[in-house]
């Protein structure tokens, strides 16, 4: 059984378990993020700032099988996902599924017209690490693969499609490939 409720200040106990699902999910990705217990907690706890979404998925004995948030940009009508992580036994399970479709549904009743996201790509799992995405980032996004299991895949499967990639955005070779997805139909979206 898998609950989603939004993640409080108050849940000292759900905090704590994010924050080492941060550090243990995004081990051996490359990431220079989280890598310590009190850099996840930060964040976990900068994601609870008011404005901001929060959504943690439990189970009956409300162990935290995976995390999502997500902040407004500009207007609020963009919301970018920050971060997604799951527990690594719980993966391919529908867990990170789950917790997306529920962001989505609370980005929307906070007026959200489209999620966005990126996600980087550090240590050469697309065919857009390890390369000069220069000088044609298009072309090369356009026959982007897949050798190393690269989350966007379970993105695009989702619903969302890569709209652009920032080269070197993590050093050389370490590109962030930016990712959207419309949230409401264009006719639901507009007045006139």
């Amino acid at each position: 059984m898998l609950n989603i409720v939004n993640l409080t200040i108050d849940k000292t106990d759900a905090i704590d378990q994010v924050a080492h699902l941060l550090v243990e999910g995004f081990r051996g990705t490359g990431t220079n993020a989280w890598r310590t217990f009190s850099d996840a907690k930060d964040e976990v706890l900068e994601s609870l700032q008011p404005g901001r979404i929060s959504r943690i998925a439990v189970d009956e004995n409300q162990r935290v099988l995976g995390f999502v948030g997500a902040l407004p940009e500009g207007s609020g009508q963009v919301w970018e996902l920050h971060p997604l992580v799951v527990r690594p036994g719980s993966q391919k399970r529908g867990v990170g599924r789950q917790l997306v479709v529920d962001l989505e549904q609370q980005v929307m009743a906070n007026g959200g017209l489209t999620l966005k996201l990126g996600t980087d790509d550090e240590n050469a799992r697309t065919t857009l690490g390890a390369v000069d995405l220069y000088p044609d980032v298009l072309a090369k996004l356009q026959a982007i693969e897949n050798p190393g299991g690269h989350p966007y895949q379970f993105y695009q499967k989702l619903g969302y499609q890569i709209v652009g990639a920032i080269p070197d955005a993590n050093g050389f070779g370490k590109p962030d490939i930016l990712m959207a997805k419309r949230l409401v139909k264009p006719g639901d979206a507009f007045d006139g």
